[in-house]
């Protein structure tokens, strides 16, 4: 009876020594049940989204206005383009005109200003003018910003050349006031710089109509792009 007894004993033992080691290893149906959870990826393997937003990793495009060189292909002051440096067109270098659109409009509210290079030496255009209609003009006519036809880059215009803006004279009949002259500024280079002091505007009627929902476009050489911007407004 005791070496029956001695042999439980120590079966009981071996099978509980046994049953320890399999809880301390857990097998493949631990892995994908309740058991020991795998351990978390490395964060080399993870997605990098920095890389994937900016193809390229350095060429994202850079938003206009703001890393265009003003004097891309010649301007004052900054070095020009293959014929030396270009000066900025100023009121003695220019003749101003303007007209209504249509030519046979009853209303004068879309309008055509047009400069006209009468120097003897290429000049460029930065930007848009500063337009003011009327002598008591509060503020000067807000720019519409999609219509410069190439970003950064000023309009030459050589000896003989037109370049144009087109005006929005009353956009919605808000805060309506008569306005007898139109006056443009130049800018220079530099954003915000003035190249000239204000031009006398010809006026194709008597008085125009004009509104706070006034715009006017960026130069262009190429008039019928300048006006699409207004006629539909």
């Amino acid at each position: 009876m005791k070496t029956h007894w001695k042999s439980c004993a120590i079966g009981a033992a071996v099978a509980a020594a046994l049953l320890g080691t399999t809880a301390c290893e857990p097998g493949a149906s631990d892995a994908a049940g309740t058991g020991t959870p795998s351990a978390p990826p490395s964060a080399t393997g993870a997605p990098t989204p920095t890389v994937s937003a900016q193809p390229g990793g350095t060429s994202a495009p850079k938003p206009s206005g703001t890393s265009a060189n003003p004097g891309g292909n010649g301007g004052s002051g900054d070095g020009g383009g293959s014929g030396g440096t270009v000066a900025a067109c100023t009121a003695e270098d220019l003749g101003v005109s303007s007209r209504k659109e249509p030519a046979d409009s009853k209303e004068a509210r879309h309008l055509l200003l047009t400069v006209q290079n009468a120097g003897s030496e290429k000049c460029v255009l930065y930007r848009f003018p500063y337009v003011r209609l009327g002598a008591d003009a509060r503020t000067t006519v807000p720019v519409i910003k999609d219509s410069d036809p190439d970003p950064g880059r000023p309009v030459t215009l050589a000896p003989g050349e037109e370049a144009h803006v087109a005006l929005l004279v009353a956009g919605g009949h808000r805060d309506e006031y008569q306005a007898k002259s139109i006056t443009l500024t130049l800018q220079g280079s530099k954003a915000g710089s003035r190249a000239s002091k204000p031009i006398d505007v010809p006026l194709p009627v008597a008085t125009l109509y004009a509104d706070d929902g006034q715009l006017v476009t960026y130069w262009t050489t190429a008039e019928g792009m300048a006006l699409d911007f207004i006629m539909s407004k």
